[in-house]
């Protein structure tokens, strides 16, 4: 049995790999707001531990929190 066969043969033959991916607009929003946390944070890291917050890392998640909300508001409007 050749090859070219069994492809044409196959259920969803006109199936693109790239359709077959898809990512969520939370994903999405998750991935544009790391970015922007990554621009954001090393610039407050020096006041965050300088020891005037009393939970810093929990002021970094939240700092992630707020820029996933932002990208998915960004996302939204466009």
């Amino acid at each position: 049995m050749s090859l070219t066969a069994f492809i044409a043969t196959a259920p969803l033959t006109d199936l693109v790999f790239g359709a077959s991916l898809f990512f969520p607009p939370l994903f999405k929003a998750v991935l544009l707001g790391f970015f922007a946390w990554l621009i954001i944070h090393p610039l407050l890291r020096g006041w965050m531990y300088s020891g005037d917050i009393w939970h810093p890392t929990l002021l970094d998640v939240s700092l992630f929190i707020l820029c996933v909300s932002g990208a998915l508001w960004l996302l939204t409007l466009g």
